[in-house]
């Protein structure tokens, strides 16, 4: 595995699910939720929220959120969820992708939003664990000063020691099939809290890989497509940038695209980059929660409506005092919640994260990679091509998958033919973003349903 401190890093560029089994006889502490400020009555399900030491002296508090599968705990996986970023909360995955909560948008009048079922919960489903990490993230914190510096091997050694203690305080559990799944950056920090499993990808390729997406949804003409191929030999994110003719082509094609929305093409975008890069390589704003035209009060759903209008519900219901200490959060530990904590001190200090995929199947072990259509951030075209790497052999060639007689996307199966394991599954998601779930809840609920009862898709 090579690994460097460097700016640079290798992430994998989808949401993937690895089995693990982990053997713990650590403790923590926890609290019991039953009723949350903004939700009518008391929670329909079992939540638990609480914080684990870890560390040197446990002096890093990383805090939870737990949540019951409402089908049948005891034998219903359990699921550890890893937000992106890195440094965006567990209550982001929670409230707004997977969790078994949803703000009510349409009734939001500036007070404290009110909080709705969210019947494509994958906790109808399984059991779910949604953490805070790395520290910074969320309501997690550090007791010492040295403590609040991480990174991804830090937060990994932290993330795994976390659920050694947790499934060591909640025995019933620990028979469980456990999946650790994240999307976004955590899809880096998964494969690293499975120890022995690691993901070969390539960052600069998901983003070169923009190019061939930008063309297949009909950004950018095919005349500007084959001429950018030739003058920039396929390298769009560190041209050659003597190189007149290939530096014209990709002004053209960030022209054409500059102003569309990185997470969900069909969306309006709240905010735009430089409209001349040097390379196809501008900052993200997906994780920007508060662009200068969005402020603390109703959305504007019919007008200049975007989706990080969603996410300013979040701040406000977080910051709230009867939340925090209805969560049982601990006082002046956490000065301002943010949904997304863009301002930790973190190192991405891992170049790249080798993982040899035939060895994980070869193992028994079983993935499911996913990726939204309309996701420009990390094109489903990127994670294709990393697959096709891997050399495995197809035995469910490329075909759609339905939810309710609907084509929800498409999916091919990976195996080695040596191996007696599941193999690995990759599918789209039409109509998804970067973050799936939160474009697409009900078919991407029936996606991992099928996929955790071993159906095909």
């Amino acid at each position: 595995m090579a690994k460097t401190a460097s700016s640079t890093t290798y992430i994998f560029n989808a949401i993937v699910f690895v089995v693990l089994v982990i053997n713990s006889n650590f403790g923590e502490s926890q609290s019991i939720v039953k009723t949350l400020p903004g939700y009518a009555g008391k929670l329909p399900f079992t939540m638990e929220t609480g914080y684990v030491g870890v560390g040197d002296l446990d002096e890093l508090q990383l805090f939870y959120y737990f949540v019951e599968s409402v089908r049948n705990p005891v034998r219903d996986p359990l699921l550890l969820w890893l937000t992106g970023g890195p440094g965006c909360s567990g209550f982001s995955g929670l409230v707004f992708e997977v969790g078994p909560l949803t703000f009510d948008y349409e009734t939001f009048n500036g007070s404290l939003p009110s909080l709705l079922d969210n019947p494509y919960s994958y906790t109808n489903i399984a059991n779910m664990i949604f953490l805070d990490a790395p520290v910074g993230t969320g309501f997690s914190y550090s007791k010492t000063q040295k403590g609040w510096y991480s990174s991804d091997t830090l937060s990994t050694k932290a993330i795994y020691e976390f659920i050694q203690k947790w499934i060591m305080d909640h025995p019933k559990f620990s028979n469980n099939p456990l999946y650790i799944t994240g999307d976004s950056y955590s899809g880096m920090i998964v494969p690293m809290v499975s120890l022995e499993i690691a993901i070969v990808t390539d960052l600069h390729d998901d983003e070169n890989s923009r190019v061939k997406y930008f063309h297949r949804v009909g950004l950018i003409s095919t005349e500007l497509y084959e001429s950018a191929k030739q003058n920039c030999g396929q390298e769009y994110i560190t041209p050659d940038i003597l190189n007149a003719d290939c530096m014209n082509d990709i002004e053209l094609i960030a022209r054409c695209t500059l102003k569309v929305c990185d997470a969900q093409i069909l969306e309006p975008k709240c905010s735009y980059a430089s409209p001349k890069p040097k390379g196809l390589k501008w900052e993200s704003k997906f994780f920007d929660d508060q662009p200068l035209d969005i402020d603390f009060k109703e959305p504007q759903r019919e007008e200049n409506w975007c989706r990080n209008s969603n996410y300013v519900l979040s701040y406000i219901w977080a910051n709230d005092e009867s939340v925090q200490k209805a969560l049982h959060i601990r006082n002046g530990t956490v000065l301002e919640w943010k949904r997304c904590n863009k301002t930790l001190a973190y190192d991405s200090d891992v170049l790249s994260v080798v993982f040899d995929h035939k060895q994980l199947i070869n193992g028994g072990y079983r993935g499911l990679v996913y990726s939204g259509d309309h996701d420009m951030l990390i094109p489903y075209t990127g994670t294709t091509y990393w697959i096709k790497t891997l050399n495995l052999t197809v035995i469910d060639v490329w075909r759609p998958w339905f939810v309710e007689g609907q084509i929800a996307g498409f999916t091919v199966k990976y195996a080695n033919i040596t191996s007696t394991g599941d193999g690995l599954v990759f599918a789209t998601v039409k109509g998804g973003g970067h973050t799936a779930p939160e474009y697409k809840p009900k078919e991407c609920l029936a996606m991992v349903d099928r996929w955790l009862s071993y159906y095909l898709l």
